[in-house]
């Protein structure tokens, strides 16, 4: 039987091991898929050498930089992004082969496009600057938006909370939400912003989805803004894991 999983830590709900399990069910693919919950990515490579059945992972926070030093290659958009959150075991000779590929940027473009209208969205600010918020820079500049990161510390090319004035959210229209504020059970946070400088204009993107909708898309929608959550991104990631497991590289 071969396997598939996903690293991180920690783990606790995880949308990977639901749906694909549920695929290889409803697909009779005789495939299992697991939760490798690990407190360091040097604990890779014991999975690795238990596990001779695996053909693909999954990675999640906080190893999407972490794990790069262990792949024998990565895809030029993983490169250029600097995350991996897919990985591709295959076995050659006694060796096994990784390499690393971002299902994220390809989730997320898929899903924030048809919310974009080139008329109105030309900037963006991004809330994180985790390895997803390194996707979700990628994609945003590949439709042809200019990011700007948000942070709450000093940090070089990014701006700080306090910085972002109703000036800032009128001109950087486009607000992803790459941080973990507002997720369950913590639903009663969401990041400060001049929330009601926002309009019909505004496009709120939050990558958590759990809850449905998070305070912070609750409070743009007030304003009109139109708003979005990660369950999408998460589905057409699913689907890209799925393809560059079995070659299908994009």
């Amino acid at each position: 039987m071969d396997k598939y999983g996903l690293i991180g830590y920690p783990l606790g709900h995880s949308f990977s091991i639901s749906y694909f399990n549920q695929k290889f069910a409803d697909e009779g693919i005789n495939a299992k898929y697991e939760n490798y919950e690990i407190v360091s990515i040097d604990e890779l490579t014991e999975i690795l050498d238990s596990t001779p059945e695996l053909r693909g992972l999954n990675v999640t926070i906080p190893y999407k930089e972490k794990v790069i030093p262990f792949l024998d290659s990565i895809s030029p958009e993983a490169r250029a992004i600097g995350a991996v959150n897919v990985i591709r075991v295959t076995h050659e000779k006694n060796k096994t082969i990784l390499k690393g590929f971002n299902s994220d940027v390809i989730g997320f473009t898929q899903s924030i496009e048809p919310m974009i209208d080139k008329k109105w969205h030309k900037k963006a600010l991004i809330l994180g600057t985790g390895g997803a918020s390194k996707a979700i820079c990628y994609g945003l500049k590949s439709l042809g938006i200019e990011p700007v990161f948000v942070s709450r510390y000093e940090r070089p090319d990014t701006i700080q909370y306090e910085k972002v004035t109703p000036e800032v959210v009128k001109e950087y229209n486009v607000i992803v939400n790459c941080t973990p504020l507002g997720m369950y059970p913590n639903t009663d946070v969401c990041p400060k912003l001049p929330y009601e400088a926002m309009d019909n204009h505004t496009i709120l993107y939050d990558l958590i989805y759990n809850p449905d909708q998070t305070l912070f898309m609750r409070k743009g929608a007030e304003y009109g803004a139109e708003v979005k959550n990660g369950l999408e991104m998460l589905l057409l990631q699913a689907f890209a894991s799925w393809e560059f497991w079995h070659g299908k590289e994009k």
